[in-house]
C-alpha cells in the first residue's frame, strides 16, 4: 500500500502534525510518508522527543519505519499488527514525556493493545502541557470518550536536565463513547502545585494569587502544593474543573520568572466559559 503523504510545513508546521500523523497510522494500519518535518520551527526537523514517541509507537504495531533520527525532516511509518507490551525508556533529555503520552495513549488503547511504560524525561518543560495536565484533564476527557489510562509521576523532571520519572498503564478501548463538552457549569475549582528549589513563601505567593483571583471570579479552590526532589529549579501549576458538560485546565511552567504566574494562569482560567479548553480541543 503506498502511504499517505503529509507536508509536515502546514499551519504552525509544528510537532502536532507528526503526532496526529502516525497516530492514525497505527490505529488505521494505513502508512504514512511525512516530508518537511516542523519546517517552520528554529531547529527543524525530528527531536529526541518525537523520535522516541515514534520508536515506541513502531514496536507497539511493529511498524517499519524510514528516516527515524535526529533532525530528520521526512518519515515513512507502515504500522502492521498492535501488540502488548512492557517497556522503560529513556529521552535522553528534558523532552516532554506529556506530548510522547499524547502519541502513545490513543494509538495503544484503539488499536485493543496494551502498554505498561516507565518513561524518563521532562515532566514539566516549556511548549508542553504539564504532566498534572496530562493526568487530570486530558485523562478525564479521554475516559469520557472510552480511551483509559492510569499514570503516576514518580518523579519531576524539568528544563534543561530532565531526569523525570512517569509509569503509565494504557488499557484497550472497549467501545468509543461520544461526549458532549459546551459550557462550563461549575464553579468549584482544583489546583495542583509543585516546585522544586524555589524559595516556599515565593511559590505560595504565586498560589495565594491564583487562588485569589479564582475566588473572585466567583470559583471555590481545594488546592494542593508539593514540594519535589529534581535536578532542576521549576515549578508548574495547574487549575481546572471537570462537570458533566466540561473538562477544562490552564497551567504554566517556571521560565526564569516566578512574578505574576499565578495571576497568569488563573485569568486565564476564568476568560472563558466553553465547555474545554484551547489545547484539550
Amino acid at each position: 500500500m503506498e502511504p499517505i503523504k503529509i507536508d509536515g510545513a502546514f499551519g504552525e508546521g509544528g510537532g502536532q502534525i507528526i503526532r496526529s500523523a502516525v497516530t492514525l497510522s497505527a490505529v488505521t494500519g494505513k502508512p504514512v510518508e511525512i516530508e518537511n518535518i516542523r519546517k517552520n520551527r528554529k531547529i527543524p526537523g525530528l527531536r529526541p522527543q518525537h523520535m522516541l514517541g515514534i520508536k515506541i509507537l513502531s514496536k507497539l504495531c511493529q511498524a517499519k519505519v524510514e528516516g527515524l533520527h535526529v533532525n530528520s525532516t521526512s518519515l515513512r511509518f507502515f504500522p502492521s499488527e498492535g501488540i502488548n507490551m512492557e517497556l522503560s525508556e529513556d529521552v535522553g533529555t528534558a523532552g516532554s514525556i506529556p506530548l510522547i503520552l499524547q502519541v502513545l495513549i490513543p494509538s495503544v488503547s484503539l488499536m485493543k493493545t496494551s502498554l505498561k511504560l516507565l518513561i524518563t524525561g521532562g515532566t514539566d518543560v516549556p511548549w508542553s502541557p504539564t504532566s498534572d495536565y496530562t493526568k487530570f484533564v486530558l485523562g478525564e476527557a479521554f475516559s469520557r470518550i472510552g480511551i483509559n489510562f492510569r499514570t503516576e509521576i514518580k518523579k519531576r523532571g524539568y528544563y534543561p536536565k530532565g531526569g523525570g520519572c512517569v509509569e503509565t498503564y494504557i488499557t484497550p478501548c472497549k467501545k468509543l463513547n461520544p461526549i458532549s463538552l459546551l459550557e462550563r457549569e461549575t464553579k468549584s475549582t482544583r489546583l495542583f502545585c509543585s516546585y522544586s528549589k524555589i524559595p516556599r513563601e515565593i511559590v505560595e505567593n504565586e498560589v495565594n494569587n491564583a487562588k485569589a483571583i479564582l475566588e473572585q471570579g466567583g470559583f471555590s479552590c481545594q488546592y494542593s502544593v508539593q514540594e519535589e526532589s529534581a535536578l532542576d529549579k521549576g515549578f508548574s501549576l495547574l487549575v481546572f474543573s471537570h462537570d458533566t458538560s466540561s473538562v477544562t485546565g490552564s497551567d504554566i511552567i517556571y521560565q526564569g520568572k516566578m512574578t505574576g504566574i499565578g495571576e497568569f494562569v488563573a485569568k486565564k482560567f476564568i476568560q472563558s466559559d466553553i465547555g474545554i479548553d484551547i489545547y484539550l480541543s
